[in-house]
């Protein structure tokens, strides 16, 4: 069976403080797919932590892109590492951090985290994704769809279903900046549309199952 690859939002992980019913949950779920044959590759976002730390180093030294990201790159090793140890020994000892070298566990679950500045942990799971083969990638997070326009500022705006890459790269356009709060970072959505990846952007832990079941779900999909 081929390896699930999710990118967990950094929201789901800690929104505010560290979330232990929430994961508790999504650990029970994985798990519970684990036994029924399933090989997982989990890379795991900054959220909220991460931007709080950006934002308030920007403060004190100014803006340093490359510095932020690296910040930024620390904070989803931590909640990688946090992640990981909620596994156990199902998930391999080594978190990855290095997308460009050849990538294998005996593990049923894999953990990974930030690679390098110049965008997101997005961009790190679709290459993650391509390498393992699979060539597709669930985005969870506390997001139910991907938006024409920022819901949180416009009341208009229109969710999608399903998207062509070309419409993705429209909704993500614009340079990168550290902490980016968009759907998938412009270079994530570059290498996605090169590779041709199927994203699936999902809201809630029943929607992961039904996706996973090949139900009815609630979601926009990139294909």
């Amino acid at each position: 069976m081929k390896t699930i690859v999710i990118k967990l939002g950094g929201s789901i992980v800690a929104p505010d403080d560290v979330d232990s019913k929430l994961l508790t949950e999504f650990k029970s779920i994985i798990e519970s797919y684990v036994k029924k044959g399933y090989h997982f590759a989990i890379i795991v976002g900054g959220g909220k932590v991460c931007r709080n730390y950006q934002n308030a180093a920007s403060k004190i030294i100014g803006t340093n892109p490359k510095t932020l990201d690296w910040l930024g790159i620390e904070v989803t090793k931590l909640n990688a590492y946090f992640v990981k140890t909620i596994f156990g020994e199902l998930a391999d000892k080594k978190i990855v951090t290095d997308y460009s070298k050849k990538i294998s566990t005996k593990k049923p679950i894999l953990i990974g985290a930030g690679y390098k500045p110049d965008w997101s942990t997005s961009y790190d799971a679709i290459m993650l994704s391509k390498k393992l083969g699979g060539n597709e990638l669930i985005v969870l997070s506390n997001i139910s769809h991907v938006y024409d326009k920022d819901p949180k500022k416009f009341k208009d705006a229109k969710p999608y279903d399903n998207l062509s890459w070309d419409m993705m790269l429209k909704i993500c356009s614009g340079p990168w900046t550290p902490g980016l709060n968009a759907p998938l970072d412009p270079m994530a959505a570059s290498l996605g549309a090169k590779y041709k990846t199927k994203v699936v952007f999902l809201d809630g832990f029943e929607n992961l199952k039904n996706y996973l079941d090949k139900k009815s779900f609630v979601g926009t999909v990139i294909n």
